[in-house]
């Protein structure tokens, strides 16, 4: 027998666990302030004061502040991907342009007047430290990026692909680093036309 929509039991919307909403606020707080002021600059007591809460409640949510860290990095590297992604799903096939793409959307990113560079590339100079649980995150994340360069690279045919793809990497980094020292504009606005000569260099026969 078809019921009437009249009929349709509508469940209420069951709100999160007060924990859930404590520690969701806590990591967004945390992950504002590491951006803004930097990762060593920033406490346990300052995150939990921004957040509204105590250090109790922090860390009832993450073990350590080292923890915090690596998490805030992992969701740093997977916005980071979607935007890669996002930037050369329209030249799919096409690797030079999807570089080309990559390079004129980081200066436009990275110039943007709240910008404060690349959160991963800033946290690399802040940890040095092996054991720090976020370095690994680093780490891979960085290899990620090479790799996926010196894919491109060869994709597009270049003589040696491994070195173009490294040269690559060192101007999308340097790129990001001379965003915090100035403020606007800066070299920053040269890598897009500096990524074209690299590779029209490592393409011409």
């Amino acid at each position: 027998m078809a019921r009437n929509s009249a009929d349709l039991v509508i469940e209420p919307e069951v709100p999160a666990p007060a924990k859930s909403r404590v520690r969701d606020r806590i990591f967004e707080t945390a992950s504002a302030l590491f951006y803004r002021r930097g990762i060593r600059a920033v406490g346990v007591d300052t995150i939990a004061c921004e957040a509204g809460t105590n250090k109790m409640s922090f860390y009832r949510s993450f073990a350590s502040k080292d923890v915090l860290v690596a998490e805030y990095l992992g969701e740093q590297g997977r916005e980071y991907w979607t935007w890669w992604d996002e930037v050369v799903a329209p030249y799919a096939g096409k690797p030079r342009k999807q570089v080309e793409a990559l390079f004129e959307s980081c200066v436009t990113k990275t110039c943007a007047k709240d910008s404060r560079g690349c959160a991963i590339a800033n946290a690399t100079i802040e940890i040095p430290e092996d054991e720090h649980p976020g370095r690994k995150v680093l780490l891979d994340h960085k290899a990620e990026s090479r790799r996926r360069l010196r894919k491109l690279a060869k994709e597009m045919g270049a003589r040696e692909p491994d070195v173009l793809g490294d040269a690559l990497m060192l101007l999308l980094e340097g790129s990001y680093i001379t965003r915090l020292t100035f403020s606007h504009g800066g070299p920053i606005i040269a890598a897009a036309k500096a990524a074209k000569t690299l590779m029209d260099a490592h393409l011409k026969r």
